[in-house]
């Protein structure tokens, strides 16, 4: 039974099948959160794909650390970094959030915070930007990013 003095850690993010926003319990995660939807599982242990639309309500309700990987499906280093962001979702799922978005579909979010070059990822803690790297990373300095 989850201790009730337990500090609350959120996300907010898409259903893969759905697209419906859904409010997780990082608490409660070995429990396999569902779509409130459709019934489907939300998984957390692997990079959730994000576009302009959700953006700013992921990053601003999370409290977890969020690392954002912005690419593009061209792009050779960011499908090389791919493996790298997996394992990083992998190992520290419900400590910090992982989520891509695709620049080419989604450039607003991209223009606004100046992405130049791609790979870049971007952490976020409590909505607003903590450290930012561009170009291929590997685990130690995606780390680095997400923690506290």
């Amino acid at each position: 039974m989850a201790n009730t003095t337990e500090a609350a850690r959120t996300v907010v993010v898409q259903c893969p099948f759905c697209s419906a926003s859904n409010r997780v319990d990082l608490n409660r995660l070995a429990s396999g959160p569902k779509c409130a939807k459709c019934g489907k599982p939300i998984h957390l242990d692997r990079p959730q794909k994000v576009t302009d639309k959700e953006f700013d309500r992921t990053i601003n309700s999370a409290s977890v650390p969020v690392l954002v990987d912005f690419y593009a499906d061209w792009c050779g280093p960011c499908k090389a970094m791919a493996p790298t962001l997996d394992e990083l979702a992998h190992k520290r799922a419900g400590e910090a959030l992982v989520v891509k978005l695709d620049t080419e579909a989604n450039p607003l979010t991209a223009s606004r915070f100046g992405i130049r070059g791609i790979p870049t990822t971007i952490a976020f803690v409590g909505g607003k930007e903590k450290g930012r790297h561009v170009g291929l990373a590997d685990l130690k300095t995606l780390e680095g990013l997400v923690s506290s």
